[in-house]
């Protein structure tokens, strides 16, 4: 006969597995691991959005998979929870910003967006709109250009020339004002990125497109898009 005692380790070790299968079981569905955002963003979902811009849009042959991902790598902390709702939101706020990765620039020029008092300007240079989150402003180019190391003061161009740093200045602006407060449902995704021109009623229908892209990649997903949709 076999003996039926169990040794104190193998006792313990039991228990820890019967602790970590309970945990597993108890994880929501919406919150997977960090490397599934790029299980979410596949080559199929990212060019199926620049297929429905134009062809002849300069944005088709500047946003990239390929650059996303790997400005992605200095951001861990993006979607490392409620992954497939920040994935979503994040590209709801882009492609309504870029018109499906359509524009690289805003396609006002003529503002040089010398908005922020506290911060430089250098002569002859603008800071609108560029990029998939279309960072504008110089305070927001310098302090993009400190964290990810650009020029942002004197070479703000550069987020319209390189893919990846683009993609770097829109994560930023994402896990520095965004990011935070996405559990308080995406309409507050809206209020941080522009409030002041599309909240309380203005501008509805620039909104509306933000919500119809959310829910649209949110069913995509397999996730319920949460409440407070609108700002």
């Amino acid at each position: 006969m076999f003996s039926q005692n169990i040794s104190p380790k193998m006792a313990l070790l039991n228990v820890f597995l019967g602790l970590f299968l309970l945990a597993l079981t108890n994880i929501p569905g919406n919150v997977v691991c960090q490397n599934s955002v790029t299980d979410l963003v596949t080559p199929e979902f990212f060019d199926g959005i620049k297929n429905q811009a134009p062809a002849t849009c300069e944005g088709k042959g500047f946003y990239t998979r390929d650059a996303f991902i790997t400005a992605l790598n200095s951001y861990p902390e993006f979607g490392r929870t409620d992954t497939k709702r920040e994935v979503a939101a994040f590209f709801a706020h882009v492609t309504h910003e870029t018109t499906d990765f359509c524009y690289i620039e805003e396609k006002n020029k003529a503002d040089p967006h010398c908005t922020s008092p506290q911060y430089p300007c250098a002569n002859g240079k603008f800071y609108y709109g560029r990029g998939p989150i279309q960072l504008t402003g110089n305070g927001n180019y310098i302090e993009a250009g400190r964290a990810i190391g650009f020029d942002g003061l004197n070479s703000p161009e550069t987020v319209a020339r390189d893919r990846v740093i683009s993609f770097k200045t829109a994560l930023w602006f994402w896990m520095t004002y965004v990011h935070s407060v996405l559990n308080q449902g995406f309409g507050e995704t809206i209020r941080k990125i522009n409030g002041p021109a599309e909240c309380g009623g203005r501008n509805r229908d620039q909104v509306l497109d933000r919500v119809r892209r959310y829910t649209d990649y949110c069913k995509r997903f397999g996730v319920d898009p949460g409440p407070r949709l609108e700002c």
